[in-house]
């Protein structure tokens, strides 16, 4: 079954990578297997000869964007991948150049302020304040769709609070998202990052991170 004939290809910009989304009014297929499938049309090789891994290359642990053994690009470098999921929505995005990650996030209403004061920049926060329950159910969503994708796309690395992190309002920047208030531990990588936020159906938003 080639997956991404049922779900929407997206080239993110410039970046030489590609994005797909799938929403199943069926059950959804495996996260694994839609990420197989946009690896093998991106790489033009069978599905079956895809090999990812999920752990952690430093430490073992379950975390981070996916690992692609196989295949390797032209030149013998790895692909860089990654998936994710929330009720029958899953979003792949693979590409060449630049590391990525991808997140999907549900909407909530009332998410709680402990949430937020953890989650969000006091910038962000003030922002969020002006909006009504729905819109600021969806722009909470891309916020941390956004945060949860850049910290996939980095990896291992020290433990970073996301409300020390200021991002460009969603609504505002057209769709692409950048850092506005970076912390030291990012160095001057931060100015790299572009945010492709991706349409999906339901309550929920979706992210690309891309660094570079």
């Amino acid at each position: 079954m080639d997956v991404t004939a049922e779900g929407e290809l997206i080239e993110l910009g410039e970046t030489g990578a590609r994005a797909l989304v799938l929403a199943s009014a069926r059950r959804p297929p495996g996260v694994d297997l839609v990420l197989r499938g946009l690896l093998a049309r991106s790489a033009s090789v069978p599905a079956d000869d895809v090999e990812l891994v999920h752990s952690c290359a430093e430490c073992g642990a379950r975390h981070g964007r996916v690992s692609v053994v196989y295949p390797l690009t032209v030149s013998g470098a790895p692909w860089f991948a990654d998936v994710a999921i929330d009720g029958d929505t899953i979003v792949a995005a693979a590409g060449t150049r630049h590391p990525l990650g991808v997140a999907v996030e549900p909407a909530a209403t009332d998410p709680g302020g402990r949430i937020d004061e953890a989650a969000f920049h006091p910038l962000e926060r003030a922002a969020l304040t002006g909006l009504g329950a729905e819109r600021g159910a969806f722009v909470r969503a891309t916020l941390w769709a956004r945060k949860t994708a850049l910290l996939r796309a980095i990896g291992h690395t020290e433990f970073i609070e996301p409300s020390r992190l200021a991002l460009s309002f969603p609504g505002d920047d057209g769709g692409l998202g950048r850092i506005e208030r970076s912390v030291p531990e990012f160095g001057s990588f931060w100015r790299q990052v572009v945010f492709h936020d991706l349409p999906v159906r339901g309550p929920r938003a979706a992210s690309v991170a891309v660094i570079g």
